[in-house]
């Protein structure tokens, strides 16, 4: 009898045991402890160093960025690999970060956000595209590491911000489309980057070019435990070529709210005759700005079902049918913003209070009234 009570004894100290820990994981902060105890386990890269550990100040080396040569002297192509990549970069989200303090610490960077490298003439043309909408605490933090992580691969770039007008449904997926085609308006760009505001690159070696094929960047972020979490994934951070772009007839219009979105575009590469590239899983780390789901951008519930129709919609929805209205855009010293009105469900037009441009950075802009279809 006393042996048979021990048993039960033990399975229900088993059994509260896992009721704990289950509690603990319920809570908001699960992801944060999980991540403590497999750093705890996790294996070093074979230089004895724990890579989400570690890392160098991405700002450590811009100081040796040579300045322009005379204008009477020819510059020379930049080096294949850029000598300012150092690798592993730290990141961090001190408080009190305010754009002004970005813009100091890039001074290379001019008006409309737009760098080129001051002593040699890059091999590369990187648009990077950032949909948004009320996100300027984030997109700071962005700004703060993205600018100096691609002056390190020493690229011809520019960053373009688009804004979504209005109280609406977000539609991430349009905002590219609006993106890519304003972007290609003002330079013959060779690669667009299409980028999440919310995901920072933990390591320059991830080069911020194209590849033959679309590529995925965002290979490995910390709320996936620096994994890909299946293999048709295309979320994050994605490149593509003008050329990418015609063959998969961009992105789709119609995935209003979250959700969806990335996995059609992974399907479209698919039947525009390409295939996935990634950049090593060391390289493509990305640390993600917690926070809720946004207002606006609630879980898209026709997601699936759209899904499924891909195969049959991929050429009648994506950049051959992207209308929308410019209602503004701004060369402010960090970056391009374009606010932009993209309609509803039911169509472009909106009433004109819902396409109002929300400010996001104190200089006076220049404005471009512009209608698209």
């Amino acid at each position: 009898m006393v042996s048979i009570q021990s048993k039960w004894r033990y399975l229900f100290m088993f059994l509260g045991v896992q009721l704990v820990v289950m509690a603990l994981l319920s809570r908001e902060g699960y992801q944060k402890r999980v991540t403590y105890f497999i750093r705890i386990f996790r294996k070093s890269d074979g230089s004895g160093r724990n890579l989400s550990a570690s890392g160098s100040d991405v700002y450590a080396n811009l100081s040796a960025l040579a300045r322009a040569p005379p204008s009477s002297e020819v510059m020379t192509y930049c080096p294949q690999t850029s000598p300012y990549i150092r690798g592993p970069i730290h990141v961090s989200f001190p408080s009190g970060l305010t754009l002004a303090q970005v813009q100091r610490k890039n001074p290379l960077v001019v008006r409309g956000g737009r760098y080129r490298p001051p002593g040699c003439e890059s091999r590369h043309r990187t648009a990077i595209i950032i949909p948004h909408r009320n996100r300027e605490h984030h997109l700071k933090f962005l700004l703060y590491y993205l600018h100096p992580f691609l002056q390190r691969q020493q690229l011809n770039y520019g960053i373009y911000i688009v804004h979504q007008a209005g109280n609406y449904t977000f539609n991430r997926a349009k905002l590219m489309n609006v993106g890519f085609r304003e972007a290609m308006r003002e330079e013959d760009w060779d690669c667009l980057f299409f980028h999440d505001v919310d995901l920072i690159p933990e390591d320059d070696r991830n080069t911020y070019v194209c590849d033959a094929n679309p590529k995925h960047a965002a290979i490995a972020m910390d709320k996936f435990f620096y994994k890909l979490p299946y293999n048709l994934y295309f979320g994050g951070v994605s490149a593509l070529t003008p050329l990418h772009y015609l063959k998969m007839n961009g992105f789709p219009n119609n995935y209003w709210g979250w959700g969806g979105e990335d996995d059609d575009i992974g399907v479209r590469v698919s039947l525009g005759g390409m295939h996935i590239t990634r950049p090593s899983v060391k390289f493509g780390r990305y640390k993600m700005i917690k926070h809720k789901l946004d207002k606006g951008n609630d879980i898209n519930p026709k997601r699936f079902n759209m899904l499924s129709k891909t195969r049959q919609s991929w050429k009648l929805d994506g950049m051959n049918t992207a209308e929308y209205e410019i209602v503004s855009r701004q060369y402010l010293p960090l970056y391009t913003n374009i606010t932009v009105n993209i309609g509803t469900e039911a169509g472009l037009h909106v009433p004109p209070e819902a396409a109002q441009p929300a400010p996001v950075d104190p200089a006076k802009p220049d404005q471009e009234p512009l209608v698209n279809s």
